[in-house]
């Protein structure tokens, strides 16, 4: 993989990330396009990699906003870390659920059934970003209309669920279907916009951690090196800082777009990016 291959997944993954757009689902066609596999364990370490850039972006971004919402007070924080585990917790169970469906009965003829098979199903990805796109214009158009209500516990195991249906399917945007799961219940922009990121900073470390061991057990000769290990880890640490650089961007349009009731805007784009996936797939360029 070339230093400019790594710039360009990592400014794509950055501004794309923190959109609800889906990342994965550019990043996937970007490395088609570059003649890169997508379902190999070095791509799915670079895009997880690259998730972590974004995820400080969000830490940085953030941080004075979180300071008042839930560190406010210990009660506070008490409450919210509540909301927090709650929805992760959905998230584990729906997603894990998942997972063993797709790989024991789905996947269960491949020779090594893993979810990241699915990562380089084209037509799979096109159904997931209209998905996508269909929710976010929905619940940007009915948010305007819905009655605000705090966010509880049921709110947060609703977005915890909604996250859970998110993690096999690249496409299926997570941020923009947990914060059109947020809208749609009521809850304020602003808030859900907190909580969902807050639940990407929780659940980015596991993921790291999983992709790491993953990659480690598929290539045992080049990480019993430290040198092997650079190597190894090396496209993913430059494509960090390029997109963290890009997330920050990313998320002043997203915040901009969102408060302004502009939400819907990303769900056609979601659309229109569901459309040339599934032509670019149809005439082999992809």
């Amino acid at each position: 993989m070339t230093l400019l291959q790594i710039l360009m997944l990592a400014v794509i993954q950055g501004a794309a990330e923190l959109l609800p757009v889906s990342s994965s689902a550019h990043v996937i066609v970007a490395e088609k396009l570059m003649g890169l596999d997508p379902t190999t364990p070095e791509m799915t370490l670079l895009l997880v990699m690259l998730h972590t850039g974004t995820m400080f972006a969000v830490i940085l971004y953030f941080w004075n906003s979180w300071k008042q919402s839930f560190f406010a007070s210990r009660k506070i924080f008490m409450e919210s870390a509540k909301y927090v585990f709650a929805a992760t917790l959905l998230t584990g169970m729906v997603g894990l659920s998942l997972k063993f469906v797709i790989e024991k009965l789905i996947l269960k003829d491949s020779a090594h059934a893993e979810i990241e098979l699915l990562f380089g199903n084209m037509n799979l990805l096109s159904a997931a970003l209209a998905a996508a796109g269909l929710l976010i214009v929905y619940a940007g158009l009915k948010n305007q209309h819905t009655r605000e209500t705090n966010l509880g516990l049921k709110e947060s195991c609703y977005v915890g669920a909604m996250q859970g249906i998110c993690l096999p399917f690249r496409g299926f945007s997570r941020s923009g279907a947990t914060i059109s799961t947020g809208l749609l219940l009521g809850v304020s922009r602003r808030r859900i916009e907190e909580f969902s990121f807050a639940l990407a900073v929780v659940l980015t470390p596991p993921v790291i951690i999983r992709e790491v061991l993953r990659l480690l057990k598929g290539q045992e000769a080049a990480a019993s090196s430290a040198n092997g290990l650079w190597q190894l880890f090396m496209p993913g640490l430059l494509g960090m800082v390029f997109s963290f650089a890009a997330g920050l961007l990313a998320l002043k349009w997203l915040s901009s777009w969102l408060e302004s009731g502009r939400w819907q805007l990303f769900g056609i784009y979601c659309l229109g990016a569901s459309v040339t996936v599934f032509m670019l797939h149809q005439f082999g360029y992809i």
